[in-house]
Parts: C-alpha cells; sequence; structure tokens
C-alpha cells in the first residue's frame, strides 16, 4: 500500500504542473502537441516538415525530447524556429516538470503552435500529462501494422494517429486497412493521416487539421 500511494503523490503532482503549464499555453493562445513514437518513426522529419507546411499560416517553436544529445534540437534549428532540447538523463518519457522551465524560455507570445517531441518510446509518455492540447502518434510503416495490437495503450490515449513513410508501401507489407481498423477498435474518435515526409504527402491534410483547431489563427494567416 504504500508503494502504491508514492506512485498516486508522484502522477497527483505531475498532473498539478501539467495543468498549469496547459494554462500558461492557454493565456498565450499557443496549441501545444505531444509528438510520440518509437525510435526511427520520424519524428524529427516529421516536426521539420510539419514547419515547413504550417509557418505561412502559425508562428512555431519546438520542444526536443532526448536521453542525451542535441542532435535534433540543432536539426530543428536550422528551420529558423525556437526550439528547446531536454535531455533526460537516460529517462524514457518527458513530464509536466521537465516541460515547464521550456515554456518559460520561449518567446510564448510570438507562437502559435508548440510542437513536443516526446523521447522515443511506445510504453512510457502514455497517458503522462505535459500540459499538451493534442496527443499524437507517428507509426511508420517499416515497423509493421501490428503496433495498435502491441501498445495499446499510446493508441488509445492520442487524439490523432500518423502513418508516416506512407512512400514505402510498394516495398512493405502493411496492411493500412488493418491498421485503420485496429486504431478505430481501440480508439474511434482518433484522426487517422497518412503522411509522407519524403515526398510530402498528406502533410496539407494533417497541417489544415491544425489550423483549424487554433481558434485565433485567422487574426495570423
Amino acid at each position: 500500500m504504500p508503494r502504491v500511494q508514492v506512485v498516486e503523490n508522484v502522477m497527483k503532482a505531475n498532473d498539478q504542473i501539467a495543468a498549469q503549464n496547459r494554462r500558461f499555453l492557454d493565456e498565450k493562445k499557443v496549441l501545444a502537441v505531444n509528438l510520440m513514437a518509437s525510435p526511427g518513426a520520424g519524428k524529427t522529419s516529421f516536426v521539420m516538415r510539419t514547419i515547413e507546411t504550417v509557418r505561412d499560416h502559425m508562428r512555431v517553436a519546438a520542444v526536443e525530447g532526448d536521453t542525451a544529445s542535441q542532435v535534433d534540437a540543432d536539426r530543428v534549428a536550422t528551420a529558423g524556429v525556437p526550439v528547446i532540447q531536454i535531455n533526460t538523463g537516460g529517462g524514457c518519457r518527458l513530464d509536466a516538470n521537465m516541460v515547464r522551465p521550456a515554456l518559460e524560455q520561449l518567446p510564448l507570445d510570438e507562437i502559435d503552435l508548440l510542437l513536443i517531441e516526446n523521447v522515443g518510446n511506445l510504453v512510457c509518455p502514455a497517458g503522462l500529462a505535459l500540459g499538451e492540447h493534442l496527443n499524437v502518434v507517428i507509426s511508420s510503416l517499416p515497423e509493421g501494422d501490428d503496433k495498435p495490437y502491441k501498445y495499446p495503450g499510446i493508441f488509445m490515449a492520442v487524439d490523432a494517429v500518423v502513418i508516416n513513410k506512407i512512400d514505402l508501401l510498394p516495398y512493405l507489407e502493411f496492411d493500412v486497412a488493418a491498421f485503420r481498423e485496429l486504431v478505430a477498435g481501440l480508439n474511434p474518435k482518433a484522426r487517422i493521416f497518412e503522411v509522407s515526409c519524403k515526398t510530402g504527402a498528406g502533410l496539407d491534410q494533417w497541417v489544415e487539421w491544425l489550423i483549424g483547431l487554433h481558434p485565433g489563427i485567422k487574426a495570423h494567416g
């Protein structure tokens, strides 16, 4: 029983900080998106392509989460947007307390969209609030079409699912229909986007969805 109480206290503390982060973002009118995926799914490429596609309509910043190094942050910085690197020191996910200092360092008054790239993992980040408005999981074709079956928790916890690297479909045995059916069975409300960061396919639909969720974006579009 004491051990369970400790876990409950940790989660409660995280939720309280996440709520503070969410209020801070709401005050600044920033739409925050928590991007989760396994290593190699193409999170950073997806961030880069999203920035490229949306920048004429929304002002963007990024938070890059990783266990170590700032390779991804350096790459995103080349797109000319504000970016903060969070190194977890081996931890398998970001939490609300890690995100808070990053929010304080970003020029949120000059931002409409904040992309938070979580640590590469399909287990740890699921269900842990950061203060985000949207949770998105990215699953790529080379990973196989059974990811929702193997990791149901994260697919149940998201607002959208991105099927990435769709340009590889002619070369891989990936059943898109079966994947969509698995997602729908777990989370019928989740939006599903089929995209290719290589060709740009599907990114317009993804960006249009984001723009539509920001109530004040027409002032900057």
